[in-house]
């Protein structure tokens, strides 16, 4: 195939050049070391990927209590910094550009998993309809504590930090996570938040907290180094808003006024149907935000080639076919068949089903 369709053509995100507008979205895979340390097989599963025109990380968290599953690199300590050095190293090494996604779970977690064995937090005491993954196997969430309204600038300033060792640590950038029922989600969401101060009722409210943390991470490192991931209607970790709509234009609307590089949106439910939910207007998010706008979920090469001809979006994001295909970038390219994903090495383990799927062999 030849590089006509648009899909294949390069792409400038503000200051960083992309060789194509495929996007490698966040996959959480749980294989990070003693300590929630990236190791020197994650660095080689990302480097292998490296063709995509930008990766964005498995989700790190950005302090202990952000942590919901086994084994997710964190971005914290000085350990952590160093083996995420071994990732983007090993990527700009291979020609990639990669961001880190920052990551807090919220209430979708279990005290398995928190320090001192404590309760998870979250904007109100309303546990998760969620199962994590604790010592290699899927569990019930615990019930959460509502955060003090003292507690929520702390975290904030956390999200800051995590940012600034993103940049020491070699990334080309961040996405903050906002999507799939995490903190800043449950925040947004009145499903989820239930809070009657300055953090809780009116959607000018229920957004402060999104956009606190953007304002916090990008006047760390630049809002031209900043994304945001949103899903507006995935049903992900039981969360459910009554009208998604309009709180989801007043996000893009204030991302906005915010000058970030971009919005990454997950159409439809996470990793499901892209129809799932209430009715949707994506074009209008898209029509809100005059940065770059991410498409995710479900896409394969005809429906991505039509995003991007109808202006729907200015990248794609593809998650799962990642997984399976590190040299997935070729494969759409030649309409090359794709590498069966095996669903039992998704969580935990070592190099089978992560480091071990073959690329295509070209004559």
């Amino acid at each position: 195939m030849t590089r006509t369709s648009p899909l294949f053509s390069p792409y400038h995100l503000a200051a960083i050049d992309l060789p194509n507008r495929i996007v490698m979205a966040p996959l959480t895979r749980d294989r990070a070391g003693p300590g929630d340390v990236p190791t020197a097989l994650m660095a080689e599963y990302y480097a292998q990927r490296a063709s995509a025109g930008l990766i964005i990380s498995e989700g790190s968290p950005i302090c202990p209590e952000g942590h919901g599953y086994d084994a997710t690199p964190g971005i914290y300590t000085p350990e952590q910094i160093a083996g995420w050095r071994l990732v983007t190293d090993a990527v700009h090494r291979a020609g990639g550009r990669i961001f880190i996604q920052l990551w807090h779970v919220g209430r979708v977690s279990n005290v398995a998993l928190q320090p001192g064995g404590r309760a998870p937090v979250a904007p109100s005491a309303i546990r998760a309809e969620a199962r994590t993954f604790v010592h290699g196997e899927f569990q019930p969430t615990s019930p959460p504590r509502a955060l003090e309204i003292g507690e929520i600038a702390g975290v904030t300033a956390q999200f800051a930090t995590a940012a600034r060792n993103a940049m020491a640590a070699g990334f080309d950038g961040v996405e903050i996570h906002g999507a799939n029922g995490y903190l800043i989600d449950q925040f947004l969401r009145d499903g989820s938040n239930r809070r009657q101060d300055a953090y809780g009722g009116a959607i000018a409210h229920r957004t402060r907290f999104l956009f606190e943390v953007v304002d916090a991470v990008a006047a760390a490192i630049g809002p031209d180094r900043v994304g945001v991931r949103i899903a507006p209607v995935t049903p992900s970790n039981g969360i459910a808003d009554s009208d998604p709509e309009p709180l989801f234009f007043a996000v893009a609307e204030g991302l906005d006024a915010r000058g970030i590089l971009y919005l990454h949106v997950v159409e439809g439910a996470t990793g499901g149907d892209r129809n799932h939910g209430q009715p949707f207007d994506f074009s209008g998010l898209r029509r809100r935000f005059r940065g770059a706008y991410i498409a995710n979920n479900g896409y394969d090469r005809a429906l991505a080639e039509d995003a991007l001809a109808q202006d729907r979006a200015d990248l794609i994001a593809f998650g799962r076919p990642f997984i399976a295909n590190p040299d997935l970038v070729a494969r759409l390219e030649r309409d090359a068949p794709l590498n069966a994903l095996v669903r039992e090495t998704l969580y935990g383990g070592g190099a089978e089903g992560y480091t071990d799927y073959p690329a295509l062999t070209l004559g």
